[in-house]
C-alpha cells in the first residue's frame, strides 16, 4: 500500500515569502528519497516537491554532497531545470544543516 504524502512532510527549510526564495536541504530531501524508494511513492514526493518550487524564484541548495547518487540527482535536475526556465535561480552551499536526526 503506498503512504500518501502529507504536506507537512515536504516542506522546505525556509521560505522568504517576500523574496520568494527557499532554502532546500539535500541531506533531507535525499533521507525522504531513500524512504520514498521504500513505500513505492517517489513520484508524489518528486510531484509534491515541483508544486511547493512552483512560486518560489530562488533555490539555495543546501549541504550538495548529498546529491552524489545519480538517480536521485537526475530526478531534482528536472525541477531545478523547470525552475531555472522560468527565470529563477539556483544557489548552491556546502553548509551543512541539523534538521534533528
Amino acid at each position: 500500500m503506498a503512504k500518501t504524502l502529507n504536506r507537512r512532510d515536504l516542506l522546505l527549510l525556509g521560505i522568504n515569502r517576500r523574496q520568494r526564495s527557499v532554502d532546500l536541504s539535500c541531506e533531507w530531501l535525499y533521507m525522504k528519497y531513500c524512504d520514498a524508494q521504500l513505500d513505492n511513492y517517489t513520484q508524489d514526493l518528486f510531484d509534491r516537491l515541483e508544486f511547493e518550487l512552483g512560486s518560489v524564484d530562488t533555490i539555495r541548495l543546501l549541504d550538495t554532497a548529498w546529491l552524489t547518487r545519480q538517480d536521485f540527482r537526475d530526478r531534482l535536475e528536472l525541477i531545478l531545470s523547470s525552475v531555472r526556465a522560468r527565470g529563477g535561480r539556483i544557489t548552491h552551499s556546502s553548509e551543512i544543516v541539523y534538521n534533528g536526526y
